[in-house]
């Protein structure tokens, strides 16, 4: 950090009492030279100083300067920049599994020079699951992170659709499934009990 020179306690390196004015000794002309680099440092400070100050004063000055226009869209901007960010959250924390990436978001610069969200997306995907129970474990995934947002979009309301839609499918899958499973049962036990009787009615045949 660069210091002025008058914060400086400089011991005295020539007493210009016993010394003549304009002496030209080496003590008193290691003395000015010493005087002139202090005072040079002092000034590149000073310089530095109101260099920096001047800077601050000129952002500080750009943003009190935003007309009351500005201001308002500013502020509108900062609402919805919290909104879409909040709203994107939410989809990531309720979407599980089913979230292939991260947000991404669409940008547009406020009155102030920076950058603030006005719309974003999170990828969901779909695939995956090999029978029905686990394409409707997916398919709930997506709608709970579909409709995760206080305000569901047009879009998350689609979304949210067609995996109701797949669900239903599989669902439908899921109950023929069963009803094979049921008849395959039925006519292994029906196959059961006539061999069954098969061999009582051998038994009485050899017993007659």
């Amino acid at each position: 950090m660069l210091i002025s020179s008058g914060q400086i306690n400089t011991p005295t390196l020539y007493e210009p009492k016993e010394h003549p004015v304009g002496c030209s000794c080496a003590g008193c002309c290691k003395g000015k030279e010493t005087d002139v680099t202090q005072t040079g440092k002092g000034a590149e400070t000073s310089s530095e100083v109101k260099e920096t100050d001047s800077s601050s004063k000129s952002a500080s000055k750009a943003e009190s300067e935003l007309t009351p226009n500005e201001r308002q869209q500013l502020f509108e901007l900062q609402q919805r920049d919290s909104e879409v960010r909040a709203h994107e959250a939410a989809h990531i924390a309720a979407g599980g599994s089913a979230v292939s990436g991260a947000a991404s978001f669409t940008y547009q610069q406020g009155p102030d020079g920076k950058l603030y969200a006005v719309g974003g997306e999170v990828p969901i995907s779909s695939s995956g699951g090999s029978t029905p129970e686990e394409k409707i474990a997916i398919a709930r995934q997506i709608q709970a992170g579909a409709l995760a947002p206080a305000n569901p979009s047009p879009q998350d309301l689609k979304v949210a659709s067609s995996a109701a839609l797949m669900e239903a499918k599989a669902r439908q899958e899921l109950a023929q499934e069963n009803r094979d499973e049921q008849k395959d049962k039925a006519i292994n036990t029906y196959a059961d009990n006539q061999n069954r009787d098969d061999k009582q009615g051998s038994k009485i045949q050899l017993q007659a």
